[in-house]
């Protein structure tokens, strides 16, 4: 606290020095030498005058002077386009800014750079223009893509990110024996100019771009998630990773002898919750039991280190990049059947209307009777009179009560949940089954089942259960936060569901339908439950969630809009994300009384970072898991190029129709592939594509069916083209007499 409180004054003393009427614009070692930085402190000095740099409060000129920020210069990061223009995003700004392509100043994608707007354009009602003034910080320093050998002996590296236009120059001695065709991890030494190439030097070679699983590490050193753990880490995984003994257990709650049960997906392997539930007259009693990884992980040990790093296991198609080594998340931290373990329980008593009147939150030794899958679970209590006929339900027999009050108990919660107005978006996921070399065989659509609603239902409870209790203590804490919608979405979303006869009401003016104030969640809530199953309903539910905010870690508690509740954190999986991990260490101090004033400042000062630096390794994990789905999909695909199948039109654009497959598959029809011998005018107002001579309208949650034309895995895309026959002639025939009238 006193480092942060010290680093701002020698800030206000930079800022009040060139807000001085007699101040010059100065370089930086001529600020430092007026303001009598020692040389070893030269370091530290130029690392404040960036951090002003960024914050909007200093500005450089042209010639490298500092002065006071007047207000036109807005600090952002650079989204750049493969055509050569880009946009600035700016935090708390709606809109983004315009860059056009000779305006860029030399910027890469997710630079950090310095802007200034541009004059709007007159008679014109564009998005605000701004030049890049000056780069700050650059947001790449590696890059991965193909390396291309010329005779010349040097040769071109190609990015696999379509963002970063340019080829990257690599001088024959800096390409490590590199050959054409290699995936290669790019390290950049020269940005370049307006009529030079970025230059660069081979740092690894991954393999040749046909090899298997080199595609999928393609993308893993592209978004440079860390894959092996070092000798230290392992090291100490293997000091603290010892069974459970006596001393573990001392002045914890025994609950070897409740009865409980893990449910997870047949093939995971880090199980990290187990859940228990008995009924006592009118109430019910849930526990939800959470591995103690803390006990293992310790603060500022090198473990603890690497987890804050990573943040988050990463799901890729094809591998798991852990958190944690699976000494840990696949040993002594999971809740493996008849083995004592360390956890922290959530005691939950709750009444037949399905409120929480109490709980208890408590370190504990647990020991599960079973590990049941999802898929056990959905047969036993959807269709017992069949299981019963298997072997397996004897072992079962004992737990089917349980199982039956677990149901019951679920579905109370969820009607509590609903009734508040909780937003339930259910969107297909998906499962890419892949052979030995890495190759796609099938796709197939995740099916939510009774078994995972059960699993959800009790995790979210006693994540708001823990949040709420910790919150009401007035500790430092880490929550998870998903804000209002900004309401000018809302407005569109608003305007644009009238085109189906739905309406929305709105917090602010009463009985305003017109979404321009906050909403909510109900309404959005109630919206979905009138389009379920209607043709609509993907197209609606799809801007429903758009119009939303991305939910985030804070160490602030502003409450979740899509949950409709006050208070809610992550709890329930410190195996796999690191807040969880981090709010396990704080529960664990408050119980044991540790959480003195010394303590309670540590955590002020480090938690603002572990919520910001959580949520960016989410952001990232989720792009990593997104992109090798994509790839998968496009490579089973290209063996698929002239099949039918049915689909939905997913999404409506000015360059065509996107048509989602039943197996999660997208594609798009461009608008010139449209049907009919038309043209095609796309209507924002309404999200549809009309045909000018026939009238032939596509539009979001639209069945239509496609086949498959052309693939490409470079840019992870994939094109279809419509299959109607019948409608294709009947279209040809209007066009064809439109046609004769005007002659």
């Amino acid at each position: 606290m006193r480092e942060m409180d010290m680093e701002e004054k020698k800030k206000q003393v930079i800022c009040d020095l060139v807000q001085d009427e007699l101040y010059v614009p100065m370089k930086e070692k001529e600020l430092a030498n007026l303001l009598q930085v020692p040389r070893e402190e030269r370091r530290e000095f130029r690392v404040l005058l960036k951090e002003l740099l960024a914050e909007g409060k200093l500005v450089v000129n042209g010639k490298g002077k500092y002065k006071k920020a007047d207000g036109t210069v807005i600090v952002g990061t650079f989204v750049s386009n493969a055509r050569g223009f880009g946009f600035v995003e700016v935090e708390g700004r709606e809109d983004d800014l315009f860059i056009p392509e000779d305006q860029t100043g030399g910027a890469f994608h997710k630079d950090t750079v310095q802007v200034v707007l541009l004059p709007p354009k007159h008679g014109k009602k564009l998005r605000q223009e701004a030049k890049v003034v000056r780069i700050l910080e650059r947001g790449f320093t590696q890059v991965v893509g193909t390396y291309e050998r010329t005779r010349e002996h040097y040769g071109f590296v190609t990015p696999d990110l379509a963002k970063l236009p340019q080829d990257i120059f690599i001088p024959g001695e800096c390409s490590k024996g590199a050959v054409s065709g290699h995936k290669v991890v790019v390290e950049i030494t020269d940005y370049g100019g307006e009529r030079r190439n970025p230059e660069g030097r081979v740092l690894e070679i991954l393999g040749h771009e046909n090899d298997p699983g080199v595609d999928i590490m393609s993308i893993v050193k592209g978004y440079e998630l860390p894959v092996e753990f070092d000798e230290r880490i392992m090291e100490q995984v293997a000091r603290v990773a010892k069974p459970v003994s006596e001393a573990d257990m001392a002045g914890r709650r025994d609950l070897r002898d409740v009865v409980m049960v893990t449910i997870d997906g047949e093939d995971a392997k880090d199980l990290d919750d187990a859940v228990s539930v008995r009924v006592d007259g009118k109430y019910y009693h849930l526990g939800v039991h959470i591995a103690d990884v803390t006990n293992y992980v310790q603060e500022r040990s090198v473990l603890d280190r690497e987890a804050l790093k990573r943040g988050t296991s990463v799901y890729l198609v094809d591998r798991v990049i852990p958190m944690l080594p699976h000494a840990l998340s696949n040993g002594i931290c999971s809740l493996n059947v008849g083995e004592e373990r360390l956890a922290l329980s959530c005691l939950m008593t709750i009444d037949k209307k399905g409120e929480i009147i109490d709980h208890e939150i408590t370190e504990s030794v647990i020991s599960v009777d079973k590990r049941m899958s999802y898929s056990a679970v959905r047969n036993i209590l959807e269709d017992e009179t069949i299981v019963k006929r298997e072997k397996e339900y004897r072992q079962y027999a004992s737990l089917v009560p349980m199982f039956r009050q677990m149901e019951e108990l679920a579905a109370l919660l969820r009607r509590k949940r609903k009734k508040r107005g909780s937003i339930d978006f259910d969107f297909p996921e998906c499962k890419i089954i892949l052979d030995k070399k890495g190759h796609p065989t099938d796709i197939k659509a995740y099916e939510r089942n009774v078994a995972t609603d059960i699993i959800e239902d009790f995790m979210l409870a006693a994540n708001e259960t823990v949040a709420q209790h910790f919150y009401w203590m007035e500790l430092p804490f880490v929550y998870r936060v998903h804000d209002v919608p900004d309401p000018d979405n809302i407005q569109k979303l608003a305007a644009f569901i009238q085109n189906f006869g739905y309406h929305m009401k709105s917090l602010g003016r009463k009985g305003s339908k017109t979404g321009s104030e906050d909403v909510h969640p109900g309404e959005i809530q109630k919206l979905l439950a009138k389009v379920a199953g209607t043709p609509e309903e993907p197209m609606i539910s799809r801007l429903a969630l758009r119009s939303m905010k991305q939910a985030r870690y804070s160490v602030n508690c502003t409450g979740h809009f899509g949950l409709a509740c006050q208070y809610y954190c992550h709890f329930t999986s410190p195996i796999r994300r690191y807040p969880d991990l981090q709010i396990h260490r704080i529960i664990k101090e408050q119980l044991r009384g540790r959480l003195k004033s010394g303590r309670m400042d540590h955590y002020r000062d480090i938690l603002p970072e572990v919520a910001k630096h959580s949520s960016e390794t989410e952001r990232r994990a989720d792009e990593a898991e997104r992109e090798t789905d994509k790839l998968k999909k496009v490579e089973y695909m290209e063996e698929r190029l002239g099949i039918e199948y049915d689909g939905v039109v997913s999404g409506v654009t000015r360059w065509g129709i996107y048509v989602e497959l039943p197996n999660t598959v997208e594609g798009l029809v461009h608008v010139t592939r449209l049907p009919g011998y038309d043209h095609y005018i796309f209507h924002e107002a309404s999200g549809e594509m009309v045909g000018v001579a026939t009238g032939r309208t596509f539009r979001l949650g639209m069945p239509v069916r496609v086949k498959a034309t052309s693939c490409d895995r470079a840019l992870r895309t994939i094109d279809f083209d419509l299959v109607e026959e019948d409608e294709e002639e009947g279209g040809k025939a209007v066009w064809q007499k439109r046609k004769k009238r005007r002659g």
